[in-house]
């Protein structure tokens, strides 16, 4: 079958905000409602999951390529340990952090996981923003280590020793 030029190829690593990285392993034509719709065929290794994005929707979703060693290390860079303070009400704290997290840049998740880290610190994380915040935390490691070919465990390692820094 002839596959129509889109913005990812088959076998690309790509970041789904909110789910993390992801592998294109197909891009199939599939009939939804009567019309023949393009499918990115996505399997999240981290989640164990296959997702079907539409193709023309995979832009406004989020779903981009994973970034260049650059700006991985630019992301790696911005971690620090100064903690600037975030409102104290969780809500709105858990409100701003998932807009962030939505937005799906490395450098949003990358000022999620600093800021819950540091917030942490202070005072036990309420269920939901932990879950956040170890979802950032993933998402962060899986891209930096995919754009910087090293081992998650050696991303992991680096994140953490600038938070604490």
């Amino acid at each position: 079958m002839d596959i129509p030029n889109t913005n990812h190829q088959i076998g690309e690593h790509v970041v789904y905000p909110l789910q993390g990285v992801g592998v294109i392993k197909d891009i199939k034509k599939k009939t939804f409602k009567g019309k023949e719709i393009l499918y990115y065929i996505i399997f999240l290794e981290i989640n164990d999951m296959t997702v079907m994005i539409p193709v023309n929707n995979a832009e406004e979703i989020g779903i981009r390529s994973i970034v260049s060693q650059d700006q991985a290390a630019e992301a790696l860079e911005s971690i620090t340990s100064i903690y600037e303070p975030v409102t104290v009400d969780w809500k709105v704290r858990y409100t701003m952090n998932l807009e962030l997290l939505k937005e799906g840049t490395i450098t949003s998740i990358a000022t999620v996981v600093q800021s819950l880290y540091h917030r942490s610190k202070i005072k036990e994380l309420p269920v939901q923003e932990r879950k956040l915040y170890d979802n950032a935390l993933r998402i962060l490691i899986d891209e930096i280590s995919y754009a910087l070919h090293k081992p998650k465990s050696e991303i992991e390692a680096v994140i953490f020793s600038k938070l604490e820094a």
